[in-house]
């Protein structure tokens, strides 16, 4: 039996229509994270499907490959404010702690770029497998923080089609640029998409392309060069503070 004042001990993703009364069988990740968590049965816990939805319910069962829970009421969350991140292929381990840190900070688009130097980065994250596992870990970070929207992993793109694919955006678009103005006053409307250079830095022709054919608007998050994952965190941050201040 439910108690309506025990807090939930741990939140779930729940890849599936949730609904009050509803009965889930979620799958082996979530009974490993129960293990993890020393979630007991009849201990009352949150579920997220990452589009959202945030429900409660009470742990059923607990087996060794699935966890059922039985689910109590349910809240809608409104999606927040559009933040879209251009990001490099580049080292796969440092581009899976900026996916993690991006879940976190409901960062709403993730778009993999392949700059020129890219392919000189090994072993660098691409391809369907390494896609599979950026999407992982941004479930694991969704449930750690207990959040209601999942970002949306995309496929590698050139950067030409990268860009291309954020031209009908209302958003307001920044390049991440040690000399640009800095970010925390940059103008700034109702979305964002910010693209961040690969190691060794953005070349001239691709900077060309970026800031003068396409009008992204060069942007500063510090006097220093950062590794593109830092400049990634602290620009997501930095972003989605300033929309969610400014959204009604």
């Amino acid at each position: 039996m439910e108690r309506g004042d025990q807090a939930p001990v741990a939140t779930f993703f729940a890849d599936a229509a949730v609904t009050a009364g509803s009965s889930l069988e979620l799958d082996i990740g979530a009974a490993h994270h129960a293990r993890v968590r020393r979630v007991q049965a009849g201990e009352v816990v949150t579920l997220t499907n990452g589009a959202g939805t945030l429900a409660r319910g009470t742990v059923d069962r607990i087996g060794r490959h699935s966890v059922r829970v039985v689910v109590s009421d349910i809240s809608r969350l409104a999606k927040p404010p559009s933040l879209a991140m251009l990001v490099p292929i580049a080292d796969r381990d440092r581009m899976l702690w900026l996916a993690e840190k991006s879940a976190e900070l409901a960062v709403s688009v993730w778009q993999p770029v392949i700059f020129r130097r890219s392919s000189s980065v090994g072993p660098r994250g691409a391809g369907d497998v390494f896609s599979r596992k950026v999407h992982a870990r941004m479930v694991g970070a969704l449930e750690q923080s207990g959040g209601a929207w999942l970002t949306e992993v995309r496929p590698e793109l050139s950067l030409a089609e990268a860009l291309d694919s954020r031209r009908d955006s209302n958003a307001d678009r920044f390049l991440l640029d040690r000399h640009g103005t800095p970010l925390v006053t940059a103008p700034l409307r109702i979305a964002a998409d910010v693209i961040l250079g690969p190691e060794g830095g953005i070349e001239n022709a691709e900077r060309e392309l970026i800031a003068h054919e396409r009008g992204w608007v060069p942007a500063s998050v510090g006097n220093g060069t950062l590794r593109f994952e830092t400049a990634g965190i602290v620009a997501a941050g930095v972003l989605r503070a300033r929309l969610s201040a400014a959204s009604p």
